[in-house]
């Protein structure tokens, strides 16, 4: 969503969920969300996707290629899926950082990496804002967060800023299906996933916002366009499960 100037004039506002916040807010409402519902993250993505989410990202893992000794970045990473995929892949010649901005969803892939014997690197930070060296990764990834960052292109454009060349980032994100299969998605999202959330996590309101979250997300060819105009090349994106969601990738050249 583009900036606009607020009713004021001193602030642009972007999108929480529907509404309309000051840039300001954005952040903070964003991390009240995963505060929220971090403890029960994972048991939500199982229930909300039927265990596909499990499936999304194994392809995303597959398409990333990760070899021993290559340096990972995984943004956004929470509870650690691809961040513990990747690990065990580079070995203990390669570097793979966990990274989030949200320190609850960070306690908790962290807990659950160490629970498994790994011990990679983490870090609070904000994807907008990389505290890397340019050129250091040889893989960048973010999935299912993406959406929630407040200015994509900063972070699509920091993405591309750390990666080597020849490096590639990776994006899983929830897009768009189909005209036809919209109305029952749209029942499904609106309806399922809030009452899920209430009876699973005791918040309706986190799900809601996820809801409209991912309908205010681009679509598959906007975002690749995004990617392209963050300076990556070779732009390809993937559907899975009809479009629900979608991987794009790109690979930094410069």
């Amino acid at each position: 969503m583009k900036e606009t100037p607020s009713s004021s004039g001193t602030e642009s506002t972007t999108h929480f969920g529907f509404r309309s916040v000051p840039e300001s807010e954005k952040a903070a409402r964003v991390a009240q969300v995963f505060h929220s519902v971090a403890d029960r993250y994972d048991v939500m993505n199982d229930l909300m996707s039927v265990g596909l989410h499990r499936a999304w990202k194994a392809f995303t893992i597959a398409r990333a290629d990760v070899r021993p000794g290559m340096k990972v970045l995984d943004i956004a990473g929470g509870t650690g899926d691809l961040a513990r995929a990747f690990a065990r892949r580079a070995g203990p010649s390669g570097e793979v950082w966990l990274t989030d901005i949200n320190e609850s969803m960070l306690r908790v892939g962290r807990d659950r990496l160490a629970d498994d014997g790994l011990l990679p690197p983490v870090a609070v930070c904000d994807a907008e804002k990389l505290p890397f060296p340019s050129g250091y990764f040889d893989r960048v990834s973010v999935a299912f967060g993406l959406r929630n960052m407040t200015h994509k292109d900063r972070a699509l454009a920091e993405m591309r800023r750390v990666l080597k060349p020849g490096g590639k980032l990776l994006v899983l994100e929830f897009s768009r299906v189909p005209r036809p299969l919209a109305p029952l998605y749209d029942w499904y999202s609106f309806n399922v996933l809030p009452w899920l959330g209430s009876k699973v996590a005791g918040d309706a309101e986190s799900y809601r916002y996820l809801a409209e979250s991912i309908r205010m997300h681009p679509d598959q060819h906007t975002l690749a366009s995004m990617l392209e105009e963050a300076g990556l090349s070779r732009v390809k994106f993937f559907n899975l499960s009809a479009g629900i969601v979608a991987l794009h990738e790109g690979v930094n050249l410069s």
